[in-house]
């Protein structure tokens, strides 16, 4: 849909338009600029501010030396390098990092596009709130007091539960983690971010199978494939740059690509073989490439003997998927699957690659299992060119997720037990006991507020609407904070748009106004705050390969604006804690400072191995990116010699104790000293009699050659090794419990520096588990969508029974029974755009991005369009079986086959047909608006994580 189009949509009088250049003429860039109101629209924002921005001086800008600031771009994880080039506090002109080892010079039209994100003139300019149905500027002090008042009413009146707080993938590590710390301080579990609704299942799935839940290698590494296995992703448009390094291993090593998608997307366009497969089959796709690999006896054997437990069960299941079961229930021909297995099998090490298209299912889980196990079996884990390369969407989804902006964690992962929240308490000075009283004290199943999972953005609008007696917390959600959040990326929006018009209080804190501002038609209690992007403030970021990158500031908050961390100290000290969060983290006039914060989390991240990662070696690796390796992305030489780029976690022990960081996780060819890994011992020691520890095998240099436990006090007396500690480190073990003190716990880092000096993995070394006993499907199996027009296939893959958890009931069976095919019989899926990202409403609010892409669509394919009546580029009407519906221009397409619609997800600020811009603020609507494809979007969540389902519902489509 990259075309020029002809003005058809209607404007309301006095608002800048992009298409206001005429009703006849095509739209090239001089008129879609002087449209957009760009030529005045600088000295507009000048006025509107009350003169809070000045006017550059040209002449300044020229006379004035020009600074170079290092920054990472703000939209996938990639982690690509911005190079900014600033006069007189003016961002002037940006170039790609040619020095970074990631983007190596190289930019995305997103990418590219970065600096008017930063210098948008759509941004919100000041507080705001609604009053009597129209927006009114107010103050920071009026916002604050009038949002705290309101909240504590609530807090006294329905307890802490009852506000949720709503963060953010685009806050970068530091105000993650402060992020979570102020939601414990609050005294709430209701806190939670995009990663729910785009990697929860990964996360779970992966981290229950070896031990955590990220991405194992890199996308540089990906230069020593042999092979490469994508499925559910098509980084060309999500992920531009890493397309970079896949393509080098298709040249550099005759690396065959295999892309398996229910659309034949731009990736697919660069594969050696495409697999169509039907939406929603995952799990049986994956078994029908495996029963060719365990028939043929190509599974790397050794490998499953000595670093994998239950594949003997996996084998059983993978029995049943003969090529004919495969083909009728995922349409993919089985002699296509053999020939896959085969090119997997004789290409080793190969990497599997997936993203959303995998993870947004309600048996998500088994998904991203089913594709871990396809390496286990293979024996393409621990080594260079293998690995699972999970490719995360936002900048930071990786670090606000492991920095614990979850419902069901703190952060790094530790979960919320009472020993989690102790260690914590420890790390921060704090009285458990008045963390504790900030809570509820009412139970639910006997598990204590402050002990039980809050409930996931995927559910937020049930916590507001189902009835009390039937949720696990005292009250419903009355006030909802969206910060940093497109409430578009989520499904079900019409019943959103009733949830957001019961709540008492709607608070919206970002850049942009969002949908939040529009979709509700509430004459009061909303509240816009304008936040700060990530170039008005430093701090690190975690890539996708969970490497940590530094960003410098750029330029001071624009307009009104205030960095996240600024805003949480007003409201910490609106709620009068201010002094308790901020005991060890210093100021920098109104801000806490950065360092402090970073800091702070390195002194209690033990379990993944934050803390390592200094203020002080994070910079000295941006400072010096010339020096590592694009491949290994070790430096060679030069100050961080030997280091990994940006210590990939787990960075073990104490800065000081200058760990190189993990570039591939559980590569048991290297000591753990200098990057190597076990697989984690994090399920016990046996499971039936069976060991569940390694067999045989180690680390170089480890003094056990064999599999371990992982690391206590206790251990390493058993051992011997205790000698070692130092006069402090013991004295730190003592204070938390003695010989009970294990590797996550130690605030002084002693056991894990001992536990790797004798060359040992501090979180043992154990197998690998195909069989998760703890998750509804211990073995991962096919289970039809809940709406689905294969109603043949529902008795022989039925999907769960109804449920309760997450603190609500969830419904599976109860929806499946029910067979709405024969009104929606199209599935409707959904997907990512080159030029927008997210919600879209920062790019769609940047002209150079806007100008791409005009249009909402769906694309349809040929058969289905000449059935239906329906013309390319014509308005058509999406209906999904919940009601919703949606009205966008027809794209008539080949690359979705018959009986299959898609739609982006990135459009918003249109509802069922009607054109809402006359809701946002004067002067901070996007340039482009548009249906979102979650207003046709169903129910639906994973059985583990309450992921929504977005990727295989059903639909009807009809000409408007």
């Amino acid at each position: 849909m990259l075309r020029k189009k002809t003005n058809s949509v209607g404007q309301r009088a006095g608002r800048t338009s992009i298409l206001a250049e005429g009703t006849s003429s095509s739209v090239d860039r001089r008129a879609f600029l002087r449209g957009s109101g760009l030529a005045i629209g600088g000295l507009a924002a000048i006025s509107a501010t009350g003169g809070s921005v000045t006017q550059a001086s040209a002449a300044a800008s020229v006379t004035g030396a020009v600074e170079l600031k290092k920054s990472v771009c703000t939209h996938c994880s990639v982690g690509c390098t911005v190079i900014a080039e600033v006069a007189n506090g003016v961002w002037t002109g940006q170039e790609p990092g040619w020095d970074s080892p990631f983007n190596l010079g190289a930019h995305c039209a997103k990418g590219a596009a970065v600096r008017e994100h930063a210098h948008g003139e759509r941004r919100l300019k000041y507080p705001m709130k609604k009053e009597n149905g129209e927006w009114v500027k107010i103050s920071w002090e009026q916002a604050i007091n009038e949002i705290g008042d309101g909240m504590m009413k609530i807090r006294e009146e329905s307890g802490p539960d009852s506000v949720y707080w709503l963060g953010s993938a685009k806050h970068n590590n530091e105000q993650a983690y402060l992020f979570r710390k102020f939601a414990a301080y609050w005294g709430t579990n209701n806190v939670d971010h995009q990663a729910r609704i785009c990697h929860s299942t990964t996360v779970a799935g992966v981290a229950n199978t070896w031990g955590y839940g990220a991405m194992t290698n890199s996308y540089n590494d990906m230069h020593n494939s042999r092979a490469m296995f994508l499925i559910g992703g098509n980084p060309a448009e999500a992920h531009p740059v890493s397309l970079l390094h896949m393509l080098k291993a298709k040249e550099q090593n005759n690396a065959p690509l295999i892309v398996c998608d229910p659309r034949f997307t731009r990736t697919a366009a660069h594969a050696d073989e495409y697999v169509r497969f039907r939406p929603g089959s995952d799990v049986a796709l994956v078994w029908g490439i495996l029963y060719h690999i365990f028939e043929n006896g190509w599974e790397d054997k050794e490998f499953i003997r000595t670093r994998v437990w239950g594949m003997d069960e996996i084998k059983k299941e993978v029995a049943k998927w003969n090529p004919e079961e495969v083909e009728r229930v995922t349409g993919a021909p089985g002699s296509q699957l053999k020939r896959v297995a085969r090119t997997l099998a004789n290409n080793r090490p190969g990497t599997v690659i997936w993203c959303m298209g995998g993870t947004q299912h309600t048996n998500g889980n088994n998904n991203t299992r089913a594709y871990c196990i396809l390496q286990l079996a293979l024996g393409n884990m621990g080594t260079a060119g293998g690995g699972t390369n999970i490719f995360r969407g936002h900048d930071n989804v990786q670090g606000a997720t492991d920095l614990g902006v979850l419902a069901n964690t703190l952060p790094g992962y530790y979960g919320l037990s009472d020993g989690s929240w102790a260690h914590w308490a420890r790390v921060w000075d704090e009285d458990l006991d008045w963390l504790k009283g900030r809570f509820s004290d009412a139970e639910f199943d006997g598990k204590k507020m402050m002990n039980q999972t809050g409930i996931p953005v995927s559910r937020w609008i049930d916590g507001v609407l189902e009835d009390a007696e039937n949720m696990d917390q005292p009250d419903n959600t009355r006030a909802m904070v969206l910060w940093g959040h497109a409430p578009n990326s989520q499904t079900r929006m019409k019943e959103m748009k009733t949830a957001m018009e019961k709540l008492d209080m709607l608070v919206v804190v970002d850049p942009f106004p969002t949908v939040s501002a529009v979709l509700q038609d509430r004459q009061d209690g909303v509240y816009l705050l304008p936040a700060a992007t990530q170039f008005e403030t430093r701090g690190s970021v975690t890539a996708s390969n969970r490497s940590l990158q530094w960003r410098e500031k750029i330029m001071e908050p624009l307009f009104e604006s205030k960095t996240d961390h600024e805003i949480i100290a007003m409201f910490s000290e609106k709620f009068g804690f201010k002094d308790r969060i901020f005991r060890n983290i210093g100021f920098e006039g109104n801000e806490p400072i950065i360092e402090d914060i970073t800091r702070e989390f390195n002194s209690g991240m033990w379990t993944i191995g934050y803390t390592g990662q200094s203020p002080e070696r994070l910079k000295l690796h941006m400072a010096n990116q010339h020096t590592f390796d694009r491949t290994t992305l070790r430096a060679v030489g030069g100050p961080a010699d030997g280091d990994f780029y940006g210590m990939p976690w787990p960075c073990w022990g104490t800065p000081e104790m200058n760990h190189p960081g993990t570039a591939n996780l559980y590569d048991m060819s290297i000591p753990v000293a200098e990057g190597g890994l076990a697989f984690r011992a994090r399920f016990g020691v046996e499971r039936d009699g069976d060991n569940l520890l390694a067999e045989g095998v180690s680390n170089p240099g480890a003094e056990i050659q064999d599999g371990y436990p992982e690391f206590t006090m206790q251990m390493l007396m058993d051992l011997g090794w205790d000698g070692d500690l130092t006069g402090d480190e013991r004295a730190a073990i003592d204070a938390v419990a003695g010989p009970k003190t294990n590797w996550k716990t130690d605030l002084s880092g002693g056991i894990q520096r001992v536990a790797i000096k004798h060359g040992c993995a501090p979180f043992g070394n154990a197998k690998a588990r195909a069989v998760v006993w703890t998750f509804p499907d211990p073995v991962p199996i096919h289970r039809e969508a809940l709406y689905t027009n294969r109603r043949d296939l529902v008795a022989d893959y039925p999907t769960y029974e109804d449920k309760k958890f997450w603190r609500l009931p969830t419904m599976y069976k109860s929806i499946q029974d029910q067979d709405f095919s024969k009104e929606y019989p199209m599935v409707l899926t959904s997907g990512r755009l080159v030029e927008y990202e997210g919600g879209g409403d920062e790019t769609r609010s940047n002209p150079w991005l806007a100008e791409l892409q005009q249009d909402m669509f769906v694309e349809v394919n040929t058969r289905d369009a000449n059935n239906l009546g329906i013309r390319d580029g014509s308005d058509v009407w999406v209906e999904g079986p919940e009601g919703g519906k949606v009205k966008v221009k027809a794209l008539i397409t080949e690359r979705v086959e018959s009986g299959v619609a898609f739609m982006p997800f990135h459009f918003g600020g249109h509802m069922e047909g009607v054109d809402l811009r006359d809701k946002y603020p004067e002067g901070a609507d996007p340039y482009v608006l548009g249906e979102s494809t979650n207003t046709a979007q169903t129910y639906g969540y994973d059985s583990v994580t309450q992921m929504q389902e977005t990727k295989a519902t059903l639909c009807k489509i009809w000409a408007a």
